[in-house]
């Protein structure tokens, strides 16, 4: 009964995960032909797909260097942007359960899109392949696509402008919004929002992520403190 239970389940998180790593995947035409364009040649472009593997990092590490900044400048904006990767760990780690080689291929593969999948899911199972489906499928899409566009470089123009940006970050929202059921998430997700919006304007790239994540870290600890039902428990 459990298995039958479960199948459904893990079928859902792999249709999700496999629609966020085509939206996502697509988007790695942009970051090659823009790399290529900043100066970065094919296998440099590629190493930075393959090793550093965080779409928002690789971007942040071109505009620096295509910029003309020197080499440290790009990897302290590139690893800054990064750091938000860190604190995914403590949430995929309980829900894959993993030791040895492939925890260290999980770390790899714990990005927004396999966390934000692997942590929609109620199902253990469904979780863990959502995590390793969305994981992987991004891994590859995003390197074939990254070295299409470092091939095609400026031929096809920016593919900004057909919207694959838009694409990836409306599949990331949908697996968010119906998370947002409770008191708390609301106030997490406008709060966050508000901060990014206020910030972008008038910080590095990167920062205003780092703001909006730690605003999490704020409200679940003012939450955790506040005031509670005649029970103990925290106020919805």
């Amino acid at each position: 009964m459990a298995r039958r239970a479960t199948a459904p389940a893990v079928s859902t998180a792999v249709r999700q995960a496999l629609s966020v790593a085509v939206a996502t995947g697509l988007y790695g035409v942009s970051f090659g032909a823009l790399s290529v364009v900043a100066g970065l040649d094919v296998p440099q472009t590629m190493a930075l797909s393959l090793l550093m593997f965080s779409g928002g990092s690789q971007f942040a590490f071109i505009g620096v260097a295509g910029s003309g900044g020197s080499p440290g400048a790009a990897i302290a904006t590139a690893a800054l942007v990064g750091v938000r990767n860190a604190l995914y760990g403590p949430q995929v780690a309980p829900l894959i359960d993993v030791t040895g080689p492939r925890r260290l291929l999980a770390a790899q593969l714990t990005i927004d899109e396999s966390t934000a999948v692997g942590t929609a899911q109620r199902d253990p199972a469904a979780a863990r392949a959502g995590f390793w489906w969305t994981g992987g499928g991004v891994f590859v899409l995003w390197n074939v696509f990254t070295l299409a566009g470092a091939l095609l470089g400026n031929a096809a123009g920016d593919p900004r402008r057909y919207g694959l940006d838009a694409a990836a970050a409306a599949a990331f929202l949908g697996l968010v919004w119906p998370r947002l059921t409770n008191r708390a998430a609301q106030v997490v997700a406008g709060a966050s929002v508000a901060v990014a919006l206020v910030t972008t304007p008038v910080l590095p790239a990167g920062v205003p992520v780092l703001l909006a994540a730690a605003v999490a870290v704020v409200v679940g600890v003012a939450w955790r403190d506040g005031p509670t039902h005649p029970h103990g428990t925290a106020l919805p």
